[in-house]
């Protein structure tokens, strides 16, 4: 799972329009899309990023955060 590097889920909000700020996870290759839909979480205490820990489902247009949903922990999370 990506991790996004943004200490709240405003600060993340407010950067719709921007590139998306994160750091790739995954041992079995890139899960950023210039396009496209993937998840991602702000985890504090791997980022050292002080902030609350969230979970987000972000869509992707041209490198650039088109929306963001917020996802409930869950499962598998």
């Amino acid at each position: 799972m990506m991790l996004f590097n943004y200490k709240s889920k405003k600060e993340m909000q407010e950067n719709i329009g921007n590139h998306l700020d994160y750091t790739e996870t995954s041992m079995f290759g890139e899960e950023y899309r210039s396009n496209g839909v993937f998840c991602g979480s702000n985890r504090p205490h791997i980022t050292g990023i002080k902030g609350r820990e969230f979970f987000a489902e972000v869509v992707m247009r041209d490198d650039k955060i088109a929306s963001v949903k917020w996802v409930k922990q869950a499962h598998g999370f």
